[in-house]
């Protein structure tokens, strides 16, 4: 991993956002790509939300984008572009919890902060036999409370290193290395034969199932109606068409007879051209199906939308599943 070893605060701020909800093979590329454009904090803060967005593009969870925007300015603007150094000013900051604030105290400051990640929660939940589920409130409570415990106060960062290594590598969470391990003896889960029942986890929430059309509508030149999303829901801050959520998913032959249709374009002569095969995005919690509408002829004005070129389409932020359309349309 680049960040391993690293002291400098913004670029273990940077890794550990990225890295919140993300596979490190996916979380790599996306570090290495914005230590590439914004190379100091005040580079960060200095850019376009719209540039930061489109490079955020993809990994989704983009409330983290946003905290990582609302840090960057804070810490540029407020503390004259130097990281603060005092845990609780740390924790302060936008997206910035406990997790996160004991990273950057440890390994940028030497602070006696236990960093717990999974990796770390996997070793406790198994050595001690923790029945507590990990995310719970009472399991964050707990945790935190033994991995404070276990700290070496005099060496954090060399101790906070070795423990999340010491899970990555041997305490892994499928075939764990047991037979190399130098705890096994005293590891509760290990003696018990249950090593696969730790750590336990909160039972997973229902998804929601959302339905997303999107009418892909010229506005004449060879250019495509967009928007910016606002609205406290997902995707905040990214661009979509003209979108119409149905609650359902409405047979391709019926969608020109559907009041939507017929409100919006039908008694303006309006025609479908084509409609896209489904397009799905799973969410933590929610699932997305997303089908694209094209129309046979543009449409002079959209209240809410802006008029861009095609050829653009591409430097504006969207979501995963209308990025991932553009590309392979042959339409645009």
């Amino acid at each position: 991993m680049p960040w391993k070893g690293e002291s400098d605060p913004y670029r273990i701020w940077l890794s550990e956002i990225i890295l919140q909800q993300t596979r490190v093979e996916q979380g790599t590329a996306y570090y290495k790509k914005f230590i590439s454009f914004f190379p100091t904090i005040v580079d960060l803060a200095n850019a376009s939300e719209k540039d930061i967005f489109k490079n955020w593009e993809g990994l989704g969870y983009y409330t983290r984008c946003r905290n990582l925007i609302a840090t960057a300015r804070i810490i540029a603007f407020e503390y004259g572009g130097l990281f603060p150094s005092a845990y609780p000013e740390i924790l302060a900051l936008p997206g910035i919890g406990q997790y996160t604030a004991a990273a950057i105290s440890s390994f940028a400051f030497g602070l006696p902060y236990a960093v717990i990640d999974g990796n770390v929660e996997r070793i406790i939940a198994r050595y001690f036999g923790i029945s507590t589920p990990v995310g719970s409130a009472a399991g964050k409570k707990e945790y935190i409370r033994i991995a404070a415990d276990l700290l070496d106060i005099k060496n954090p960062a060399v101790y906070n290193q070795a423990i999340m290594d010491f899970g990555a590598t041997i305490c892994k969470p499928q075939n764990p290395l047991c037979v190399h391990c130098i705890q096994a003896r005293d590891c509760y889960a290990f003696q018990k034969g249950m090593i696969n029942k730790f750590p336990l986890k909160k039972p997973s929430l229902k998804r929601k199932k959302r339905w997303l059309y999107y009418f892909i509508v010229n506005a004449g030149k060879d250019k495509i109606w967009i928007r910016e999303r606002t609205e406290k829901d997902i995707w905040q801050n990214l661009y979509e068409f003209i979108l119409w959520e149905t609650g359902k998913i409405i047979p391709q032959d019926k969608v020109h007879k559907t009041s939507f249709f017929r409100d919006n374009f039908g008694k303006r002569g309006f025609c479908i051209r084509h409609i896209s095969e489904a397009f799905s995005q799973t969410l933590t919690h929610q699932s997305i199906t997303g089908l694209f509408v094209h129309l046979n002829k543009p449409l002079d004005k959209v209240p809410g939308y802006q008029s861009v070129s095609k050829e653009s389409l591409m430097e504006y932020p969207f979501p995963k599943i209308i990025s991932d359309y553009i590309k392979n349309s042959p339409f645009l």
